[in-house]
């Protein structure tokens, strides 16, 4: 995300809840992208991802981690590449299972709609266990026919898809997840750049499926105090009011209690400034309920990009002036600082706007001031080299606190009636070329 200037963005938050998978058996299918894309560390990552995954779904069947998925509940493994292959059927024995993930090799081209035809075909319709999908992918299809039908049949089925992806190969069809995937979107699709995170995504994921559904939830989300929050979609479960500019609450009364379930909220927030660069749109994220279940919200990220600020004066240095003891009064020496009227300090930002790279700005400010009479008296001028940036394109560039002192009655010093509190008409007028340029005399090289 990126916000250029002053601007807002969309956030959306989310979370899914299904009853406790001890009294709810599920048939879980793992479908697992072998394609050549995956070879290395991406392979590697999927695998450590996927045991840590039947580890966790082998210990909330029975209470333990005891090499056995227990209360009916059960996984299978489908992995594809130019077609799809069943590693497993629906089994209970996690070493097996964990065999058969330690087996997969990375080759071929990637064949989602078999894959999902693989997985379907596992399921029992006369079973009454709940229906998952865990599909994880590197890349877009290049091989096999359009995938969509055949996840759109999985759904109609009662079957809940849930969509990994790995886009940090360049190739992901980010939205295909999100066709494929059980609605909300941001609550059934997970998305990383970074092959080192598949683990924790398929942690998240089985303690998902695994923990009870909620009642009484509370959401407390405070956002980055750059950022106020101008406007709130209602919720698809539940309720939300904003309690603060930078805060708000979302209630909902209970979510996955009778059967897989997914709550999404959306609102918009506003940059306020004055920070910039890259930002984490939340301060604090809190979540409670009664089941004492915990969730991770993923923290987003956005790009606050201002152009580039130059400040071309200093600040006066302070000086440092000691009161010791119970003295009342202290005499110091300021040095030669003289003083002939009251006066006021005009401090002046301007942007340039598209200002070339590598090329210096010389840029003047004429102040003038619109007396009594209507006529403009002459206030001050200062020029300033704006150094070059070295950014690849051209950009704004802003020059800020370009100060004059002003004194207040400049015709008349000593008198003060009035004094500040009169109403003062400034003019600025600015002009701007560059000091860098390719131009060359026939005759001479300029240096």
């Amino acid at each position: 995300m990126n916000i250029r200037k002053i601007g807002s963005v969309k956030v959306t938050l989310s979370l899914t809840a299904e009853p406790n998978i001890a009294s709810n058996p599920t048939d879980i299918v793992l479908i697992l992208d072998r394609s050549r894309s995956m070879a290395g560390s991406p392979l590697a990552n999927l695998k450590s991802g996927a045991k840590k995954f039947i580890d966790i779904i082998d210990g909330a069947t029975d209470g333990a981690q005891d090499g056995h998925i227990g209360y009916g509940s059960r996984i299978g493994i489908v992995s594809f590449a130019d077609t799809a292959r069943q590693d497993t059927q629906f089994i209970t024995d996690v070493d097996d299972l964990k065999d058969a993930v330690d087996d997969l090799s990375a080759g071929g081209l990637t064949n989602h709609a078999d894959a999902f035809t693989k997985a379907l075909q596992l399921f029992d319709p006369a079973s009454t266990n709940e229906k998952v999908m865990i599909m994880f992918t590197d890349g877009r299809t290049t091989a096999g026919a359009n995938p969509n039908p055949v996840a759109e049949a999985a759904k109609a089925q009662g079957v809940i898809i849930y969509c990994i992806g790995l886009s940090g190969n360049g190739g992901l069809d980010e939205q295909a997840l999100r066709d494929w995937a059980s609605d909300p979107d941001s609550a059934y699709v997970a998305i990383t750049p970074n092959d080192e995170e598949l683990e924790d995504l398929f942690e998240n994921l089985a303690q998902n499926i695994a923990k009870p559904g909620a009642t009484d939830i509370v959401i407390e989300e405070e956002v980055n105090p750059c950022f106020e929050i101008t406007e709130l979609s209602s919720p698809t479960k539940g309720t939300v009011e904003r309690t603060g500019q930078t805060s708000l609450r979302w209630m909902i009364d209970e979510l996955g209690v009778t059967s897989s379930e997914g709550a999404e909220l959306e609102f918009t927030l506003q940059y306020i400034g004055p920070c910039s660069g890259v930002l984490e749109i939340n301060k604090g994220l809190k979540y409670r309920d009664n089941e004492g279940n915990s969730t991770d919200f993923q923290s987003p990220e956005i790009t606050v990009d201002c152009g580039t600020v130059v400040f071309p004066e200093e600040c006066p240095k302070p000086v440092p002036i000691d009161v010791c003891g119970c003295k009342d009064t202290v005499e110091f020496d300021a040095g030669e600082i003289g003083m002939e009227s009251l006066g006021r300090i005009v401090k002046l930002d301007v942007t340039l706007r598209d200002v070339c790279p590598n090329k210096r700005v010389a840029l003047g400010v004429i102040l003038t001031e619109l007396g009594a009479d209507g006529v403009e008296h002459k206030r001050g001028m200062k020029t300033v080299t704006v150094p070059a940036h070295r950014y690849q394109g051209c950009r704004d560039v802003t020059v800020k606190c370009i100060k004059f002192v002003l004194p207040e009655n400049p015709e008349d010093p000593w008198k003060t009636e009035d004094s500040i509190c009169k109403a003062r008409h400034i003019k600025a007028r600015f002009i701007a070329h560059y000091v860098d340029n390719d131009f060359e005399c026939c005759d001479i090289t300029l240096q």
